[in-house]
């Protein structure tokens, strides 16, 4: 229990109840090459192949597979229009509620080999799909590889790129959603989470921070990652978990925005009854306390059943279920 840090946040076998420390090694427990004979033959007759969540039967499973399973957003490429609703996001509304945003940076290279990231496009979307903002990136380096084979970028793209400068006060201004950079920084307020796949890469490509505590990324997820805590590619877990492929003609932002948004509602709307978590003072701020069963002797843990040892256990990670009370707040 000390190293295991079970909780009701981990992935959970729907037919044995084993943990697990991601839905990886959930996947593998029920469909591997060394699945549990039981466990697989029960999954494979009702179980869902994308949240790995174990239905009452054929119809049930029948009905949920047809909403489990979304229809891929549309490929816009380089036709997507420029978009700045920045504005509307510089002033607090009470009709504008918290939620998240995500965020995907296209790259091109620069220096002599090419090899260096330079952000050169931005897309961000809200958690409506709704585009909020699209624009070409002017580089504060040369770019010497468009690498068009992927971005489908050409030089003429950059004649109406916008300055990095702006581009990071009119990102930022929708973020903050009115509030002030004091709140960001303590709770958060009413400023937006901050979605993406590798985000401290693309926040990095940038010259931008956002705090820790703001962002959400698919990427270092625990229970998106392998089962060895190393990242999936935004293809994989969008195959995997919604069930559709993308980068099918090149790297699209609006089209991995969308699915990056996708993947974290369906982490967030995770119902997971038995809420073991810590509160603040400040509802709108919730603080997670580490696992304290190494604050007991030997003796006491020994004395204790698996019910008591597994209620004291905490993941060893922030669940984004705890989200959907934020957004409830509006």
């Amino acid at each position: 229990m000390r190293v295991s840090y079970h909780s009701v946040h981990q992935p959970r076998c729907g037919v044995c109840l084993k943990h697990c420390k991601s839905f990886e090694s959930l996947r593998e427990h029920l469909m591997g090459p060394l699945s549990k004979s039981n466990c697989s033959k029960i999954f494979s007759e009702q179980g869902c192949g994308l949240c790995l969540r174990v239905l009452d039967g054929p119809e049930t499973l029948s009905e949920h597979q047809d909403i489990c399973c979304i229809t891929a957003p549309v490929h816009q490429g380089t036709s997507l229009p420029p978009t700045d609703l920045s504005d509307c996001y510089e002033e607090d509304r009470s009709d504008r509620g918290l939620g998240a945003i995500a965020m995907d940076c296209v790259m091109a290279g620069g220096g002599s080999d090419g090899a260096l990231d330079i952000c050169v496009w931005i897309c961000l979307v809200d958690e409506d799909e709704k585009l909020i903002f699209n624009t070409f990136v002017q580089p504060q380096i040369p770019i010497t590889n468009y690498r068009h084979e992927v971005t489908g970028l050409k030089e003429e793209h950059m004649r109406y790129a916008m300055p990095l400068k702006n581009v990071q006060e009119k990102v930022l201004k929708l973020l903050l959603n009115g509030e002030s950079i004091g709140k960001l920084r303590s709770n958060g307020g009413k400023a937006k989470l901050l979605v993406g796949h590798d985000l401290e890469h693309d926040l990095d490509c940038l010259r931008m921070n956002y705090p820790d505590h703001m962002l959400r990324d698919t990427a270092r997820y625990h229970p998106l990652m392998k089962t060895n805590l190393v990242s999936h590619s935004l293809k994989y877990l969008t195959r995997a978990y919604l069930g559709y492929d993308i980068r099918q003609d090149g790297h699209d932002p609006y089209e991995n925005c969308v699915s990056v948004m996708r993947l974290y509602k369906r982490m967030r709307s995770l119902d997971h009854r038995r809420q073991v978590m810590t509160l603040s003072v400040t509802p709108s701020c919730i603080q997670y306390v580490a696992p304290n069963l190494d604050s007991h002797s030997a003796k006491d843990l020994e004395k204790m059943t698996p019910d008591e040892l597994y209620e004291m256990s905490r993941t060893n990670f922030k669940c984004w279920c705890h989200d959907s009370r934020r957004v409830m707040q509006t």
